[in-house]
Parts: structure tokens; sequence; C-alpha cells
């Protein structure tokens, strides 16, 4: 059993799709739509807005409005567009957030503790949450019946209303729930990078046991891949990968030994 995320940041996502096809495993496709929200938000004249929370993860407010363009993006047009690809394919494709047969439940904080400009300000009307609980029940039954789950946040929060949660942490709280052997997180770098922006300091090994201050020199988005991937391997998920999205083969090449691996 793979879980393989794909980031936003990744325009063509056809090479994984047509990895996924021919991929002898059970998948689990959980996808981001940020850089097509982005275009979506300028485009209706509510620019996106990144924040950095107090414990230094970085992610979008999400206010009511953002929320009803989120569902558009991400549940809309980014979901169907790789569900129909896969099943021109020939992949039993299904597209589901987590909402969906309350798949994944967690918590919203309404009110929104942040950095900004060396100053601590609160946010209201904030619709991100935390995961709290992944139900397999309606994957588990998916997955036998040979049916491709492609999810997508948002989640259940714990009034029924839409959460947007990071998509890496998502994944790896899917992965952790259906025990499985691979969580493979892919985007627009080669793996997980030392110096931001320096291809050439690739880390091709992270120990969990020992990561000599890793969470605290590395920032912004790698920061949150690489809380979700230590968290995923010490809730037991078999191996995790952090790769590049962009080349040709991303699945075969992560699992043949590309990127970065978590163990």
């Amino acid at each position: 059993m793979l879980v393989v995320k794909v980031g936003g940041s990744i325009r063509d996502v056809d090479p994984l799709l047509r990895d996924v096809a021919a991929c002898a495993h059970r998948v689990v496709l959980v996808h981001g739509a940020s850089r097509e929200l982005n275009e979506l938000s300028a485009a209706l004249g509510h620019q996106p807005r990144m924040v950095e929370s107090m414990n230094g993860d970085v992610s979008r407010y999400t206010d009511s409005e953002t929320m009803d363009h989120f569902l558009m993006t991400y549940a809309g047009k980014a979901n169907k567009r790789i569900v129909e690809r896969l099943r021109r394919l020939g992949v039993n494709a299904i597209g589901l957030t987590g909402l969906d047969g309350g798949i994944v439940q967690g918590r919203r904080r309404a009110d929104l503790r942040i950095h900004e400009h060396g100053r601590v300000k609160v946010l209201h009307d904030n619709h991100v949450g935390s995961i709290e609980r992944v139900d397999t029940t309606l994957l588990d039954m998916l997955l036998q019946s040979g049916y491709t789950p492609v999810l997508t946040p948002p989640i259940a929060a714990e009034d029924g209303a839409a959460v947007n949660v990071d998509g890496d942490k998502l994944a790896a709280a899917v992965a952790v729930a259906l025990r499985a052997s691979h969580l493979i997180i892919l985007s627009d770098t080669p793996g997980l990078l030392r110096e931001a922006g320096d291809d050439s300091t690739v880390l091709e090994r992270i120990d969990v046991a020992n990561l000599n201050g890793l969470e605290e020199t590395i920032g912004g988005r790698a920061r949150t891949k690489l809380r979700a991937a230590v968290d995923a391997r010490r809730r037991a998920v078999g191996e995790v990968i952090i790769a590049d999205g962009r080349v040709e083969q991303p699945l075969t090449s992560s699992l043949a030994g590309a990127g970065t691996r978590v163990a």
C-alpha cells in the first residue's frame, strides 16, 4: 500500500499519473492545488495570504471567502481533472475530500496567532484546523473493490464545517491509518534541501532518532514536509520518501532510491 502526496506546485502531473497507472501496488493519491487556488483567488480579487504560525509553520489564512475558493479549486477542478486523467489511463479512480464519509476529522482553529512584521497578531474567521482522526472504513471498502482514491482537503471540523489542513500532514495521517508500506511526498525540489534553493544540498537520508536540530534550521514549507514525514515514520509507516515530482517517472524513481529517505 502506497500513499503518494503530490504538491500543488507541480504544474504537470501527467508523468506521475502514468506512473500510478503502471504501479503494481495499491495507491491512495493525495493532492494539493495551491498554485491554482492562488490564481483563482487573485482573479476573483481576493489575494492569497500566507502566514507564519507561532511554531514556525507557514500556511494559508483561510477566511470564509477563501474556503469557497478552496472548495472550487481543490474539491472541484483539481480533483476531478486528476480523476479524469487517471480514468483515461485505465485506473478506476474516485475523487474524495476528507469531508466525504467523515474520512478525516479534526478541530478548527477559528482564531489563529501568527508572527507578522515582527509582531504577534490574532486572525479571526479562520477555517484552518488540525487532524485528530482518520476513519478508514470508506477507503478500505474502495481499495478492496479495486478503486484508487484521489483524496484532497478539506476535512471535517468537530461541528462538521469544512476546514483546510496541510496536504502533507493529511497524507501522513492517512498513511498511518492505512498502515501503508510507503509514504511518498512529491514536490518541486529533488528532495529535502539543507539550503533552500540549492539543489546540491539534498539530504539523502534523515534519521528520525537524531534530527540534529534540522527542524530549526529548515524553514517554510520544507519544515512542514519534514514534520509530516517524521511523524509518519515514528508512527510505523514502513518508509517515507520526499522526492521530485517533476521528473518523468516520479513514483518509480522514488522507490528506486531518488530523493530523501526518512528512516
